[in-house]
């Protein structure tokens, strides 16, 4: 794709909802828009506050690189197109916001709108439209309807990924934590000894408790004995929902959650990063697993709108078609068993914290 220096854009898209349109088109996208609720809050509630915004735009020019790092709630210097490729441009979430600035450019800076502006020269009205049809977010009540259980398993890779961008806050506003079974050593025992907190368990990961039994685990050199180790030395939870016991058909309530393994990685920090970017799933939980060699991604899902198994058809789907990964086949099941191990540097998604 051709590059571009940053040119400032014009007008002021914030205060200006529409510009730069015909008549018609503008009273055309107005009353849409006032149909479809289709606004700035919308879109930066389904973006990880717009960092996916971000995300999207450098992926058009570099398609095959780590766009951008998150840590905490900054990104690590990433490349400017609009500066010449130059790793001056900085990502970061401030007041509830993604904003940027370039070290270099004094007037490269402004929110993801405003970046999202000088990739695709259009503003207001039209700048949302676009970024809610290429990011999938189907914003608004003509993107309400979901396939037929047949389709969902067999549609292209978007369709089931699509229908995930929910917020997960109440009608107070207050962000609602999702909880799930929590069970003791070893993982033959199936009954739970009670609910835990989606928190709760990111505190667990990244403390001391299982600190001396993931290094245990990762001295083993045996593979048949670490398996063993593993099911008798680590506490786990289900992630998918509550149980009266761990199996498919004692589901209590589920959790909207969506627990995806990857195993026998070769890049585990390559790919973690590009999981915390994918544009399409918002990562809840995101932690290196007991064997250090794989990763324990949770995402949410609605189940209002395709069943646990229709999702993980095709969350399997969109793993193996853009990061060539195999989900493993008992990710299908609601009460698969997650092992917890000791991550200090696990990720949660910032709005729990």
């Amino acid at each position: 794709m051709r590059k571009i220096l940053y040119q400032k854009p014009k007008g002021d898209h914030k205060k200006q909802e529409v510009t730069g349109m015909s008549r018609g088109n503008e009273k055309g996208v107005q009353e849409v828009l006032a149909q479809m609720e289709l606004n700035r809050e919308a879109i930066s509630g389904k973006t990880h506050y717009g960092v996916k915004i971000y995300a999207h735009v450098l992926r058009q020019y570099y398609k095959d690189e780590v766009v951008l790092v998150l840590r905490g709630r900054h990104c690590l210097p990433a490349k400017n197109p609009f500066n010449g490729d130059k790793q001056t441009l900085h990502v970061g979430i401030v007041d509830g916001e993604a904003r940027h600035h370039d070290t270099e450019v004094a007037d490269c800076k402004g929110d993801a709108y405003d970046f999202a502006q000088l990739h695709y020269q259009l503003e207001g009205a039209e700048l949302l439209t676009k970024l809610n049809e290429e990011l999938g977010l189907r914003i608004g009540r003509g993107f309400g309807n979901c396939d037929s259980a047949q389709q969902v398993g067999r549609n292209e890779v978007k369709k089931i990924t699509q229908i995930t961008q929910f917020t997960q806050e109440g009608k107070s506003g207050e962000i609602q934590v999702p909880e799930f079974s929590f069970f003791k050593k070893p993982v033959r025992n199936t009954v739970p000894s009670g609910g835990v907190s989606l928190v709760e368990v990111y505190e667990k990961i990244k403390g001391i408790s299982y600190q001396k039994c993931t290094n245990a685990l990762r001295m083993i050199q045996d593979e048949k004995e670490a398996r063993a180790y593993k099911a008798k030395q680590f506490d786990y939870v289900t992630f998918s929902g509550t149980f009266v016991k761990r199996e498919n058909s004692a589901l209590v309530q589920h959790s909207g959650l969506f627990a995806v393994d990857f195993d026998h990685l070769e890049d585990v920090e390559g790919l973690k990063q590009r999981l915390l970017a994918d544009p399409y799933f918002e990562t809840e939980l995101l932690f290196v697993s007991p064997s250090g060699h794989g990763l324990k991604w949770v995402i949410p899902i609605d189940i209002t709108k395709a069943t646990h198994q229709q999702y993980a058809v095709g969350i399997s789907n969109y793993l193996l078609h853009t990061y060539g990964q195999k989900m493993d086949a008992s990710g299908k099941d609601v009460a698969r068993a997650c092992f917890l191990p000791c991550d200090p540097h696990v990720y949660i998604h910032p709005k729990y914290t």
